[in-house]
């Protein structure tokens, strides 16, 4: 009898996994409804509730964090200082401007094609201590739970002098900003550039960097174990393009230690569909589709 009890005690204990709540990001705020990376969109995505808010840095010639997914100003949504377009094929680097000119852009008020829903407002990219004091402030107001923060390192091999720093140099400037306005436990830093997360966590090995949540970003098909070892250690969080997820590589991401948290999942139908697959959250720019669909 006292086996079968052990038995019984065993299996109704929940895994690890079973126990984190679902993690809804925001996908550069809400993209779907308001200008991206934008201030307007971080504020709205907390207003409908997501646990994440999920954004992009780079980094501008006096060494500011920006909030931006590219670290150039796009055509289709983007204006110069005057008001004037910028035009098709026109690479405006913000590496190479202070953030001073950077804010005088204007990047959302021309609205983006892709996201017809999308409020039309002026607005700029942030620095990112302006997005977490604001976020922090936000919450404590208006009584709602401490949001997470999702940053991205936007950091290509191709761009290492160009448009950005090298992947140290990168790591220090974002480092510097989240360690003394956020707790770290509510920080993942993840990044398609192995090389960024690697120096992440070795920093963290060595005691230089308090723990955060290290994510890969994968959007190749070369294979679970073949990012993994092309990696150099098991990140906490492997973070995908939905299409190429089934139920049993999230079965074994998870029994590899990992949380599974898909990109960039817009579709009600998508969202059921990795709901299904047993994700432990997903990135949309439409989170009020999600909250819809499961209130």
């Amino acid at each position: 009898m006292k086996y079968l009890l052990l038995f019984y005690c065993i299996i109704s204990v929940p895994s690890p996994m079973a126990q984190v709540p679902f993690d809804l990001q925001g996908h550069r705020g809400c993209r779907g409804l308001m200008p991206e990376n934008s201030w307007p969109a971080f504020e709205k995505a907390l207003e409908l509730g997501v646990t994440t808010l999920e954004m992009d840095v780079v980094i501008s010639k006096d060494g500011q964090v920006v909030v931006s997914h590219e670290p150039y100003f796009m055509a289709s949504y983007c204006l110069k200082p005057d008001g004037s377009p910028i035009e098709k094929g026109e690479k405006i680097n913000l590496h190479t401007l202070t953030y001073g000119e950077i804010k005088k852009y204007d990047t959302g008020s021309k609205g983006n094609p892709d996201f017809p829903k999308q409020k039309r407002i002026e607005t700029h990219k942030p620095l990112l201590s302006k997005v977490l004091a604001k976020a922090e402030a936000y919450c404590r107001t208006h009584g709602r739970p401490a949001v997470n923060y999702n940053i991205e390192i936007k950091s290509e091999a191709s761009e290492y002098g160009i448009s950005q720093p090298r992947p140290a140099e990168f790591s220090e400037l974002v480092y510097r900003v989240i360690k003394g306005q956020v707790p770290l436990e509510r920080v993942t830093l993840q990044s398609f550039d192995f090389e960024v997360l690697r120096y992440w966590q070795k920093q963290v090995q060595v005691g230089k960097y308090g723990k955060v949540k290290l994510a890969a970003l994968v959007s190749n098909l070369k294979g679970i174990e073949t990012n993994l070892e092309s990696l150099g250690f098991t990140p906490a969080i492997y973070s995908s393009y939905y299409k190429l997820l089934s139920a049993d590589k999230v079965k074994r991401l998870h029994e590899k230690g990992m949380l599974v948290i898909p990109w960039t999942v817009n579709d009600i139908d998508a969202m059921k569909e990795v709901k299904a697959m047993g994700v432990d959250g997903l990135i949309t720019d439409y989170p009020d589709r999600y909250l819809k669909t499961f209130p």
